[in-house]
């Protein structure tokens, strides 16, 4: 019988740990010490202080606790795990939002019910597993690529854990691996259970759709008069009433007010047009495509065959290419480098070649002359200057914000603000998300300075995304109000014209409807869309999701009207075509569904499983300890 091999590392004797042996140098030892007690003292000393003594855990399930140095290391894995996938690192208040802190400790808890129940039947991992799981640990490997017992102390000291803590973790994942396989190691789908759901995924549906638009109507819809309008304004008065809305007082300089007193000096318009030389400036350029050979010889050999007649494309199919493969794109004659004088040679879209090259001798086919587009400096100065005034104008406006901070702190009014600054004043009702808001609102400061006042608050200066300057007050809440009908006119139009089109629209399907089923042809009564077969799942182009969806309702023969979400049309169901339950891409599929579900049998298993064996031992929250270390990770 063969032995079980031992680790690169000397195994372990019952009763022992794997541990790191102390370096021979007592600068070493001091370092680790001091490494070590910034670690103690930044999580409590592994635990949280309170009122004077240390709390160890945040939870338990029966015997098995749940520590706050693993919830605290659980918490900020899964933190900049969520971070990653959104680009940008999270607070602990961000991650809150998306329940992070609740699926983690929902996972610990897991896994504690699964210790505890391991502790009862007395399942333990022996020293001799532990010792081999954690030398085949390549995070632990050296250089030479065997297990390293300093990089092993290491890398746990680096992560806040000691050797014990981390082998006694270790001891519980293997324990707890025991328990999982006899969970979910005989699950098995029942084989009625896939034929069922592959039955059902690949039966396919045929039907012909008679979709119905204005342009349908027999008729053009008649123009509705003052009256009508007027009465369907006031029969659908909360449509056009404006939400409640915020009054707001305001005083406004903007960049565009004061640009045009800036003074700027010719030799910064001459700097300007320097600066963007490449976007005044653009060199004539080709567009053209490089076909790169191995050797001159084939090279020349394509060229020849290019001249005999054999399409360009032909060329870059035997080379196993495709044209987006050689597409250079706009080049100039200078990034062409040797061969860019006969490139842009031809006068015409053409090929040329055999020509150096960086990657070797190659073919270039030119299809377009892109000519050069020279702007003066005096063809550009008057926009240039126009642009510096604007920028100059923001500075000037960014210099008068404390001047304008200190008058509102003295006491001035919005009104003698706008007087002695030289700004616009006005006022405006402003309800979040309306579109008839004034054009100024629409800056996202404003809505959101806006957004944290309420009438009698001071009022507030707000620089605005365009360099302008607002000041700002919110004086009352005006109550939802209909705008009145002169003003809303367009709109009342607009619903009048898309009631009477859907109105309209019924009684065409349900006289089609009619006529189906007295015996005319569904194909005489307009332009029909004929799917010959589409499955539940198909998303089809110009095929509303609701015609598929009905068709797996009816059967064959049977003719139905569609009225909802904007679809009005009339369906006839031609056939029906079970899944091939036998074929080759079956089997594949069939096999393929059935390790999905029996992975998802097995995890709902191990769910009531873990859910059992945490009601079963006793779960204990401490919410105090759980509130500590998240407010030690703000």
């Amino acid at each position: 019988m063969a032995k079980t091999p031992k680790p690169q590392d000397p195994s372990l004797k019952d009763g022992d740990e794997i541990v790191s042996r102390k370096g021979s140098r007592a600068g070493t030892s001091i370092l680790a010490f001091v490494m070590l007690g910034m670690i103690v003292i930044g999580l409590g000393g592994y635990g949280v202080t309170n009122f004077g003594h240390t709390i160890d855990s945040v939870a338990t399930v029966g015997q098995a606790e749940i520590s706050t140095n693993d919830y605290a290391r659980a918490l900020k894995n899964q933190i900049n795990a969520v971070s990653k996938q959104f680009g940008t690192q999270l607070t602990l208040q961000q991650a809150q939002m998306f329940g992070v802190d609740a699926q983690v400790l929902s996972g610990l808890v897991s896994n504690a019910a699964l210790d505890n129940e391991a502790m009862r039947l007395g399942l333990s991992a022996g020293n001799l597993q532990v010792a081999q799981k954690i030398a085949a640990n390549k995070a632990f490997f050296d250089v030479t690529g065997k297990f390293d017992r300093a990089q092993y102390a290491q890398l746990l000291e680096q992560n806040g854990m000691t050797v014990k803590d981390f082998e006694s973790g270790m001891r519980k994942d293997l324990a707890r691996q025991v328990l999982q396989a006899a969970i979910v190691g005989g699950v098995l789908t029942p084989q009625p259970l896939t034929d069922t759901v592959y039955a059902y995924q690949g039966e396919a549906r045929g039907f012909t759709l008679l979709q119905l638009t204005e342009a349908s109507l027999p008729q053009k819809l008649p123009a509705p008069t003052d009256d009508e309008l007027k009465a369907f304004y006031q029969a659908h008065i909360a449509d056009f009433t404006r939400a409640e809305a915020k009054r707001v007082s305001y005083a406004l300089l903007q960049p565009a007010d004061i640009a045009k007193d800036q003074t700027v000096a010719e030799a910064d318009i001459k700097a300007a047009y320097n600066a963007a030389a490449d976007t005044y400036n653009v060199p004539e350029k080709r567009l053209v495509e490089r076909l790169v050979f191995p050797s001159d010889d084939e090279a020349k050999a394509a060229k020849a065959k290019f001249d005999a007649g054999t399409p360009f494309e032909d060329l870059v199919k035997a080379r196993g290419l495709a044209l987006a493969d050689i597409d250079m794109g706009d080049v100039t004659v200078a990034q062409l480098g040797a061969a860019g004088k006969d490139v842009f040679a031809l006068t015409a879209p053409g090929v040329v070649g055999p020509l150096p090259s960086d990657l070797g001798p190659a073919l270039f086919r030119m299809n377009a002359i892109l000519p050069a587009q020279v702007t003066t400096l005096d063809q550009a100065h008057d926009k240039l200057k126009s642009d510096l005034q604007l920028k100059a104008a923001a500075l000037a406006i960014a210099a008068k914000n404390e001047t304008i901070n200190d008058l509102l702190a003295g006491g001035s009014t919005i009104a003698e603000v706008a007087k002695d600054q030289k700004m616009t004043e006005g006022t405006t009702d402003y309800a979040k998300g309306a579109d008839d808001n004034d054009p100024i609102t629409q800056d996202p400061a404003f809505d959101k300075a806006i957004a944290a006042l309420q009438p009698g608050d001071f009022a507030q200066a707000i620089g605005l995304s365009d360099g302008g300057l607002m000041v700002a007050q919110v004086t009352e809440t005006v109550p939802p109000t209909p705008v009145p009908f002169d003003k809303a006119k367009d709109k009342v139009a607009a619903a009048f014209h898309a009631d009477a089109l859907a109105k309209a629209l019924t009684a065409l399907a349900d006289a089609d409807l009619a006529a189906v089923k007295g015996g005319a042809k569904l194909e005489t009564l307009g332009i029909t869309d004929h799917i010959s077969s589409a499955t539940r799942a198909a998303k089809l182009d110009g095929i509303p999701a609701d015609a598929v969806t009905t068709a797996f309702t009816l059967k064959v023969g049977d003719v139905v009207k569609i009225d909802a979400k904007g679809v009005v049309a009339v369906l006839r169901l031609d056939s029906v075509t079970p899944a091939d339950m036998k074929g080759d891409a079956a089997k594949t599929a069939l096999d393929s569904l059935s390790t999905q579900a029996g992975q998802s049998i097995a995890q709902d298993a191990y769910d009531l499983f873990s859910t059992a064996m945490t009601t079963q031992g006793g779960l204990k929250i401490d919410q105090a300890a759980i509130n500590a270390v998240q407010a030690r990770m703000n």
